[in-house]
């Protein structure tokens, strides 16, 4: 019997043009595994027309019920799920949300067997799929317009206006940067995603020891990982690994950085009990250079202490005043401008929805039809067919029970 996927209809609101296959990455799906049949919910927001999608050889359908595996991108509301299906979504539970727990609920409710995106992983926890890489490239960039509109140097359009990840390289070549320093923090797909975006400016990359020392007449960046803007308690040697289980017995490092930076890009990862990386205490130390802040991370009232809200695609930049810590028009005197859109890869959803299928296709579609060799159903399926959390995320169980 083969195994009917359906590729729905972004449902949420505000709407969402990505999808989790391209018209000519279906294709490819289909051809590499024959057991497979898909067909596509017709639908008038997403990046590919349903006309792209049939001229690929792909039945659109106004009802895609008889399909055995629901593939969307972000929430699906309540009121759509089927039941008793298999579903393919973000659904923004795993950390306890409390704005989607009624959605958990429902998924128990309907008997639906649950694989969020952000649970497909690695057996060592290392996500296999995501969107980051296209969040780093566009926050990287909308820093960059941030900068050229607040100094008056240039005027970079939007992401969305473009029409994918060339055309916002070709913007890039008009701009001349001024002798900043940059810090980007990270070491996965979000900073390599913004790495992209600095090496394509051509922004030379330096040591920490040359950046935390030394003045430049040119613009440059420093790449710093945990183990550089972190550091323990007791003054050992750290270590990363050890850090990421348990991050109790650390402190943040991160002022040495802040009074050499002019720009600084969030692209780290940030887990529960990790030290903040500034306070809004150090945010006001005369020797806080920080004036700019592309927080492509997005946690609120946490580590970068001028986050104190997301910003949105239609307004993305804000001031942060550190002596009142409220904020204040983009651009207001002695204030730390912020962009922290927390939806980036909405920007550039042709590129972004192209890269997500290649990886869904390398790392996903194989373990439907090789019994899962390598575990990754199993890991990512977080409910059963019969209503119930899998091991691995019981500790959902007060979350959804209302307790937690």
């Amino acid at each position: 019997m083969p195994i009917t996927f359906a590729i729905i209809k972004e449902r949420k609101n505000p709407p969402d043009r990505r999808v989790v296959f391209s018209p000519s990455a279906l294709k490819e799906a289909s051809q590499k595994f024959p057991e497979a049949r898909f067909i596509v919910e017709s639908s008038d927001i997403r990046i590919f027309s349903d006309r792209a999608y049939k001229d690929a050889g792909f039945q659109v359908l106004e009802d895609v019920s008889e399909a055995d595996v629901m593939l969307g991108v972000k929430e699906v509301p309540v009121e759509a799920l089927i039941p008793n299906k298999k579903y393919f979504f973000f659904s923004h539970t795993i950390k306890k949300q409390p704005y989607n727990r009624k959605l958990l609920v429902a998924i128990l409710e309907k008997n639906i067997e649950m694989y969020d995106h952000e649970t497909i992983v690695k057996q060592n926890g290392a996500r296999l799929i995501g969107f980051g890489r296209y969040a780093g490239l566009v926050g990287a960039y909308n820093g960059f317009r941030a900068l050229g509109i607040r100094d008056g140097l240039f005027n970079l359009p939007k992401v969305e206006g473009l029409a994918d990840l060339n055309a916002v390289k070709a913007e890039l070549d008009k701009i001349t940067l001024p002798a900043i320093k940059i810090l980007l923090t990270g070491t996965g797909k979000v900073a390599k995603g913004a790495k992209e975006i600095l090496d394509y400016l051509e922004v030379k990359q330096v040591s920490d020891a040359l950046y935390l020392t030394s003045n430049f007449t040119e613009p440059v960046y420093c790449m710093a990982d945990v183990m550089e803007y972190a550091k323990r308690k007791d003054g050992k040697v750290g270590d990363k690994y050890a850090f990421y289980k348990d991050p109790s017995g650390y402190e943040s490092n991160f002022m040495p950085y802040a009074a050499q930076t002019d720009y600084f890009i969030a692209g780290h990862f940030y887990g529960d009990g990790a030290p903040y990386l500034f306070s809004r205490e150090n945010a006001k130390r005369d020797d806080f250079r920080i004036n700019l802040v592309a927080d492509i991370s997005c946690d609120i009232d946490g580590p970068v202490a001028s986050t104190i809200r997301p910003s949105t695609i239609a307004n993305p930049f804000y001031g942060y005043d550190p002596e009142t810590e409220v904020e204040v028009p983009f651009g207001s005197p002695n204030s730390i401008g912020v962009m922290a859109v927390d939806n980036l890869p909405c920007e550039l959803p042709k590129d972004a929805s192209e890269g997500f299928g290649d990886m869904f296709i390398e790392h996903v579609f194989p373990a439907f039809f090789n019994g899962d060799e390598r575990g990754i159903l199993k890991r990512a399926r977080m409910t059963t067919a019969d209503g119930k959390l899998t091991e691995r995320y019981k500790y959902l169980e007060a979350y959804v029970a209302g307790n937690d």
